[in-house]
């Protein structure tokens, strides 16, 4: 049997297999609302067999979008708009995770196609939010957070799950990863801080986990949640390896089941030693040293590779971005090149591959 597509089992929730649609941002949506371009997106990876679909980074408050095209879940109509795509993602087979989100000091930026850059509030764009009034490179500076504001965004993580889990998804996924809020926090590249949350790497992991503390309080006892992380701002006196290891430490005992493993974001111009599985050691690591499950992410292309990813022991599960956009039908690729007699939609069985 092929280690990809075993079932795993985390809390109350069997996965079919441990090929994953990673959290892939649209900028396709109006006042945070998720429409049928989300529903087509994320269902056709659904059909392709993949056994978990998180939806991209969903901002819990407007404040924490990434660009005015982003989507939300902090009001009713979102979470109707959800359950919709919910429900159909469910009809496929595929369980299905929503990652939540807030883009802090990267906030308020155009599209990538529309050049990225701030986008102004006389333009529809709002002040951003941060650690510290330490601005992104080539972006407006942030407005520190106040006590108030992070008591808010706390509450809004939490009413965000608390929307999701009426929503119908099986899986909450906190981001504090691509120098994102939590992981400005977290970077002392972005957090200047000289309060309880600013400092040594201790007060810097306070606040992501008290976050993450108040999303488990109310997301279901069994339904799994994961956190994005981040491993290396692969910079000089930036976040580490090292660092993310004891985050996951601290994190077990919230009740985090699983530990996505990204890297970079914090800075640009970071040196990012790109080749095929680059950020799957972070994974094995952290598995390792932290004991917590874990999932790869980054230039996962080919069947035998996240193959040998799960049945090494490098990760639990691997998650695909580009090579799903590619190919949606990657999951269905892999079992055939695999050996793996896996269901289709009946509606695709003439195009199956001969045995």
């Amino acid at each position: 049997m092929s280690a990809v597509f075993e079932p795993l089992t985390l809390r109350g929730l069997t996965l079919p297999n441990r090929l994953w649609v990673s959290p892939m941002c649209q900028y396709s949506a109006t006042d945070g609302l998720p429409d049928d371009w989300h529903l087509v997106h994320l269902g056709a990876r659904a059909v392709g067999g993949a056994g978990l679909v998180v939806t991209e980074a969903t901002a819990v408050n407007a404040e924490g979008r990434i660009t005015p095209g982003d989507t939300g879940l902090y009001d009713d109509e979102q979470e109707r708009r959800w359950t919709r795509i919910v429900g159909f993602l469910h009809e496929q087979g595929a369980a299905t995770g929503i990652q939540i989100a807030h883009a802090g000091r990267k906030a308020s930026t155009a599209a990538p196609w529309e050049g990225g850059g701030d986008v102004r509030p006389e333009d529809g764009g709002w002040t951003t939010l941060a650690p510290s009034p330490v601005a992104f490179p080539g972006l407006r500076e942030p407005r520190a957070m106040t006590t108030a504001d992070l008591t808010r965004t706390v509450e809004d993580f939490a009413a965000t799950a608390e929307r999701a889990h009426r929503a119908g998804f099986d899986v909450a996924e906190v981001h504090a990863a691509h120098g994102y809020l939590l992981h400005e926090f977290l970077s002392p590249l972005a957090n200047h801080r000289t309060d309880a949350y600013g400092g040594d790497r201790d007060a810097r992991m306070r606040y992501p986990l008290e976050v993450v503390e108040a999303v488990r309080s109310v997301w279901p006892a069994e339904k799994p949640l994961f956190v994005r992380v981040s491993a290396s701002d692969w910079v000089e006196g930036g976040w580490t390896v090292d660092d993310t290891v004891a985050f996951a430490r601290a994190l077990a005992p919230l009740g985090v089941d699983l530990v996505d493993c990204s890297s970079g974001g914090a800075v640009p111009g970071a040196r990012i030693e790109l080749r095929p599985g680059y950020q799957v050691p972070f994974a094995q690591r952290v598995r390792a040293e932290a004991g917590l499950p874990t999932a790869a992410v980054g230039l996962l292309t080919d069947p035998h590779q996240v193959e040998q990813v799960v049945a090494d022991g490098s990760a639990d599960a691997v998650f695909l971005a580009r090579e799903l956009l590619r190919d949606p039908n990657f999951p269905l690729r892999a079992a055939h090149a695999l050996g793996v007699d896996v269901a289709w939609p009946v509606q695709y069985q003439r195009a199956r591959w001969a045995a």
